[in-house]
């Protein structure tokens, strides 16, 4: 199938990477906390940016080609994964963490293609991988000099110190435990939620629903009227709700049509 717009792909990456910066510095729960915000922003900044590189490097260095796809679900995946330590780790661990992010997005995009897992827009592997990854980063990369974030300004009584900064493998083994259990937990609820949907039949739209495809089957209209789609021969394909037909009543495809 064709892809998606690319361009307004990208412009809605960058949309979130915006937010961002209302997401992660309001996690420090006050404007009190200056250099706090401050540092979140910067590192959050940093992690997206060495992300999205190290994805578009790695990407060309398969294709050849300049992935717009692939640099803006790479800098997703560091946006994903400074969220967990943004506060608690110092510009250069900020770094890392975002090549972790961006490598751990082309890994796991890579992973589900051989799985033969349809994830269009690779959201598993931003959001479930990446967070993941980010996750436990923070019991990698914790500097030991921030604290605990409050209304008030910083708890300066509870320092968070990573391995990698000589804090032992405790605040490492917190976080896997914490983000174990959420898998853990979301797996068990998300399987029995769609084996029962799919006791009532309607997990899944009709194979007529799929060949149609689901901007007609479900809502009736074409979602990229503007593009034509021609066949293998080159010539124009009709969209079939453009001239009022249903799947029950469509002509045979042309010769050599998928």
């Amino acid at each position: 199938m064709p892809a998606h717009d690319v361009i307004i792909g990208a412009c809605g990456g960058l949309i979130l990477w915006f937010g961002w910066y209302g997401f992660n510095p309001g996690s420090t729960l006050s404007a009190l906390d200056m250099q706090g915000i401050a540092r979140v922003s910067f590192n959050t900044t940093l992690a997206a940016c060495s992300a999205g590189l190290l994805a578009l490097f790695l990407s060309y260095s398969r294709s050849k080609k300049w992935d717009v796809a692939v640099t803006v679900n790479g800098f997703l995946g560091g946006l994903v994964a400074i969220t967990a330590p943004c506060y608690w780790v110092d510009p250069v661990g900020a770094f890392f963490i975002g090549l972790g992010g961006g490598l751990v997005v082309v890994l796991a995009t890579d992973l589900l293609e051989y799985l033969r897992i349809d994830d269009p827009i690779g959201a598993v592997p931003v959001h479930f991988f990446g967070g993941i990854w980010g996750t436990l980063s923070l019991g990698l990369f914790a500097a030991g000099k921030y604290f605990l974030p409050t209304p008030t300004g910083a708890d300066v009584s509870s320092p968070v110190t990573g391995l990698l900064y000589g804090g032992g493998a405790g605040q490492l083994l917190s976080q896997a435990i914490g983000s174990g259990s959420v898998v853990v937990m979301t797996l068990l609820a998300s399987f029995a939620l769609f084996y029962a949907v799919k006791l009532t039949g309607t997990l899944r739209v009709s194979a007529a629903g799929e060949i149609e495809g689901l901007d007609l089957h479900e809502h009736g209209a074409a979602a990229y009227p503007e593009y034509v789609l021609n066949g293998k021969d080159g010539t124009p394909k009709f969209i079939p709700a453009a001239k009022g037909l249903s799947m029950s009543n469509m002509p045979e495809a042309a010769p050599g049509d998928d």
